[in-house]
């Protein structure tokens, strides 16, 4: 779906910081492992999915002004990610090594930062990872924002917030096995995130009819989040082993040859066998992470005071705007947004150029 050359360089770049838990360490299993490859993957094509999902789910007056500036909503949704190759402390934003916090840490860990830290010590969350907890960060900058009637800021911020939502959604970004690498399945991380979803969003459902919520408690809604998706772990690995005893290696990888490196992942055969194992598993996490963004973007601008959005619009909106929504709103509720080419994920490379 995407050019080659550029999209490979970006697959490069993207596995090169996917899983990492610090640049240094994942360069040697980068080197040593040659681990999958994929383009467009939860890092890429879910993340801008979800945040495209997301406007449809806000209220009239949030949705003009996300609508006219969705394409740098899902544009910029994989801004954290790229962040990684120059910044040292963005890793561990992205994830939580649960098992490194305790027994059942995802359900006794404290709701608040500054108890946690009180707990755990402020270097071992920013070692182990504290996702939960910048997401709520993120949240309460989006609130400034909008009461600061800061449009510049408000985008930032609500891109950057959905990243990390996103993320607290995927399993792997809950558990130090975060790439299989603990239980003989080095890249299933890539396999879940990134392989299936690109080889599947077409069979998708990519409709929901839920409405953005205000969440009273976020820092209870991001948590349940954590533990939805570290609850998944178990049958994710164990339905991986069961669908590869049906493969061979060579049915399994594929390996493809360019800039004079070898780079090995998933085959799309293996990639729709699982995903069809695990039933709709990932389509679930998929819709349930874009309904989440749309809570806390819709309890941000609440808890600012529901500041009127349309004087922060460059040009007013316009009946031809206002068409546009609805063709693909009406998309939306019958799910063919993919079908009609109106997802953003896979029709714009404006992030590439």
């Amino acid at each position: 779906m995407f050019g080659f050359v550029h999209g490979l360089l970006i697959c490069t770049l993207y596995q090169y910081i996917c899983c990492m838990k610090s640049v240094k360490k994942y360069t040697v299993l980068f080197i040593m492992s040659g681990v999958m490859l994929v383009c467009g993957g939860w890092g890429f094509l879910v993340h801008q999915t979800d945040h495209q999902l997301a406007v449809y789910e806000l209220p009239d007056g949030m949705q003009r002004f996300f609508y006219k500036n969705m394409q740098y909503l899902t544009d910029s949704s994989i801004r954290p990610d790229l962040r990684r190759s120059r910044d040292s402390t963005e890793a561990t934003k992205h994830f939580i090594d649960l098992e490194v916090y305790g027994k059942d840490a995802a359900l006794h860990m404290p709701l608040a930062w500054n108890d946690a830290v009180a707990k755990y010590t402020r270097d071992t969350l920013r070692k182990y990872g504290y996702v939960p907890y910048w997401v709520i960060d993120m949240k309460n900058k989006l609130t400034k924002a909008f009461a600061a009637h800061n449009a510049d800021s408000i985008l930032f911020y609500a891109a950057d917030l959905g990243h990390y939502v996103e993320d607290a959604n995927v399993p792997l970004h809950t558990t130090t096995n975060y790439d299989g690498q603990l239980t003989a399945q080095k890249g299933i991380h890539a396999l879940w995130e990134s392989v299936s979803p690109d080889v599947e969003i077409g069979s998708y459902n990519l409709y929901t009819t839920h409405k953005a919520t205000y969440l009273k408690q976020p820092e209870q809604a991001i948590w349940q989040a954590v533990r939805r998706a570290n609850a998944l772990l178990p049958g994710l690995f164990a339905t991986e082993k069961e669908v590869s005893a049906h493969f061979t290696d060579a049915d399994k990888y594929k390996t493809v040859q360019k800039y004079g490196k070898t780079f090995k992942y998933y085959t799309d055969a293996f990639a729709a066998a699982y995903g069809k194992a695990l039933k709709p598993t990932i389509n679930d996490q998929l819709i349930y992470s874009a309904n989440l963004v749309a809570d806390l973007w819709y309890t941000a601008w609440v808890d600012a005071g529901k500041p009127n959005l349309d004087v922060l619009l460059a040009k007013p909106f316009s009946a031809a705007d206002k068409a546009s929504l609805n063709h693909q709103l009406k998309s939306f509720k019958q799910n063919t947004i993919v079908k009609d080419s109106l997802l953003n994920a896979l029709k714009s490379n404006h992030w590439r150029d």
